[in-house]
């Protein structure tokens, strides 16, 4: 009886999935089935908690460096005491920090980078983000027959991996922004990826957590034996081929990465991919262009802060949660009343996110979210005692509202962030990705290829066939939340320089931290130590392994259904107080703050 029951059961869906294929063109992944695919909980969730590493809060006088691992931060301050600039400082760490945590970012990827010039007290923000390429269409992770891809085979296979944009974007601020030849920016990063660098614990985990079979053959020799299994903590690990790669570009500047030998090795490599082959070409890399964009800037206190603006929908977001709690009264300590005013402003700010953020290229992005009237009327949905259970998104100016679709994006989080001051008053922060844990998996000359492309919801329509914004279109970049953030005081001077990886989850992380150090009066080092928390239009997430059942239950009584999660942040954060710089790295990586 249990057979036919089953059997009947099969029936069923397979004429639903018939039908459904048949009404809209295609077989519509389900957003719920991917959120439970066994690759996004597992092998493909974003960088895992591996421990936590306490840190104390750093003080400087001239300048500093924060990034997500000791060898990052010790490039940035080399090249800070060398003379070089803020800008350059961001590319030195930068490369390094490809070397030391190849989990996380690197020149197979892309970023976000925002560069205040103290001398014309101008901002500016630069796009490097990946791109489509030409010849993709919205079925890019459809197969054949209609059926989706799997978001496991989605990562691993070329059509995740997306045109490179960190080389050409830190070539573009350069050229303004840096004193320092380009060449010599790449010298600490070459030196070690020749001479090694003892493996981290953080490092090993990751490894060993991911297997080797995620791998291509080059990144199976680089990270694991024979037998399998990852490199032991503290064994030396050199990256002769990324050595050669950074030589390359450091002398022909990014023609030596997006044309000639390299371009060519790359492109072999996405077609090579398992599942299904890229369709990469030598143009698109040669194509790409790097872009400087407007900052998106709100109030907040008394203060400006300022983000990247689409394809990141990380500095919008930041700012209208930030706008909509601005008026409410979150007192002086961290309570659950605090927290649940943080999280319903989170589920109507993320409403309008998922709703309406794309590339701005591509989708038309509303003007007025922003805006006191707009923010005032979302304000009202916020109640004191109850809870938004899924908030919706809000009625602004958009002609093309009533044709957008509901999201089906799915987003990992392999990614790090650099916060900078120089000795002339510069600041730069920039958020770094190759998306998941490892990115592809493909790994081409010392460095792995992104998976950003799956940064793309699969499905190009929703379940009533209206078209989602952050669908896959050619040439198009997928939506981030990557928020690299500047705030400004009164008088327009730096007052904060912050940035974190994780995911989706980074826009919580940085509302935290600057809550937590511009409301509660905690110091940047206690601030990004803070549990964390927040609501992406769901759950109210609050990070576990902490003691607070008081706070849980306080937060179920006010109607949040609590979720307790891994919140793996690393956010970098300096603050200028008293003419003084102070900084504080994030204990759940390895995050090292050096100053002078």
């Amino acid at each position: 009886m249990k057979r036919i029951f089953f059997i009947f059961l099969f029936g069923i869906f397979a004429i639903g999935a018939i039908f459904g294929a048949k009404q809209y063109g295609y077989f519509a992944p389900n957003i719920t089935d991917l959120k439970k695919d066994s690759f996004v909980q597992s092998r493909a969730a974003p960088e895992a908690a591996t421990g936590r590493i306490e840190r104390r809060e750093v003080r400087a006088q001239k300048f500093m460096v924060a990034t997500a691992n000791q060898h990052g931060s010790k490039a940035g301050l080399e090249i800070l005491k060398a003379g070089g600039s803020a800008m350059d400082a961001a590319i030195a760490a930068q490369l390094v920090l490809n070397v030391v945590e190849p989990q996380s970012s690197g020149i197979g990827g892309g970023a976000f980078l925002l560069h205040f010039d103290k001398a014309s007290s101008s901002l500016q923000t630069y796009d490097g983000r990946e791109t489509a390429p030409k010849a993709s269409t919205e079925r890019l992770f459809l197969r054949a027959d209609g059926s989706a891809l799997g978001f496991g085979e989605a990562v691993r296979s070329g059509r995740s991996i997306g045109v490179p944009g960190l080389i050409k974007m830190m070539e573009l601020a350069h050229e303004t922004h840096g004193k320092l030849p380009w060449v010599e920016l790449f010298q600490p990063a070459i030196k070690l990826a020749r001479s090694g660098f003892p493996v981290s614990k953080r490092l090993h985990n990751l490894l060993t957590r991911k297997g080797a079979d995620f791998f291509n053959p080059q990144a199976r020799a680089l990270f694991f034996k024979s037998d399998g299994a990852a490199l032991a903590i503290g064994e030396t690990l050199k990256n002769l081929e990324l050595a050669s790669s950074l030589e390359l570009i450091a002398s022909k500047k990014s023609a030596g990465f997006y044309e000639g030998e390299l371009a060519q090795t790359i492109i072999k490599a996405a077609k090579e991919a398992p599942v299904v082959a890229s369709q990469l070409t030598l143009e698109d890399l040669s194509s790409y262009e790097a872009k400087l964009r407007a900052p998106i800037c709100g109030p907040y206190l008394k203060l400006k802060v300022c983000g990247m603006g689409a394809p990141s929908s990380g500095g919008t977001t930041v700012a209208m949660i930030l706008g909509l709690i601005d008026p409410l009264d979150l007192g002086k300590t961290m309570s659950a009343d605090a927290l649940h005013k943080i999280a319903e402003a989170e589920k109507l700010a993320f409403a309008d996110r998922n709703h309406f953020m794309a590339d701005a290229d591509f989708v038309p992005q509303p003007k007025g979210f922003l805006s006191p009237d707009y923010l005032s009327k979302r304000r009202e949905l916020i109640q004191p005692k109850t809870a938004i259970e899924k908030a919706k998104p809000g009625d602004v100016p958009l002609a093309e509202k009533a044709s957008l679709g509901e999201d089906a994006t799915i987003e990992l989080g392999g990614t790090t962030h650099i916060s900078i001051i120089d000795a002339d008053g510069n600041a730069v922060s920039m958020t770094s990705s190759i998306e998941g844990a490892f990115g592809s998996g493909q790994m081409v000359g010392g460095f792995l290829l992104n998976n950003q492309l799956t940064d793309f919801s699969f499905k190009p329509i929703d379940k009533e066939g209206k078209p989602i914004a952050n669908r896959v279109q050619p040439m198009k970049r997928p939506r981030s939340s990557m928020a690299p953030t500047i705030v400004f005081d009164e008088n327009d001077d730096v007052r904060i320089v912050i940035g974190s990886p994780g995911g989706s989850r980074i826009i919580l992380f940085v509302v935290k931290a600057l809550v937590a150090h511009l409301n509660w009066g905690l110091g940047p080092q206690e601030a990004v130590s803070l549990l964390n928390f927040g609501s992406r239009n769901g759950p109210f997430e609050l990070e576990k392994h902490t003691e607070d059942t008081i706070l849980k239950s306080a937060l179920e009584a006010l109607g949040q259904k609590v979720r307790l999660a891994d919140m793996t942040s690393g956010a970098q954060m300096i603050v200028i107080k008293n003419q003084e710089l102070i900084g504080g790295a994030d204990p759940r990586r390895e995050g090292v703050v050096l100053g002078e």
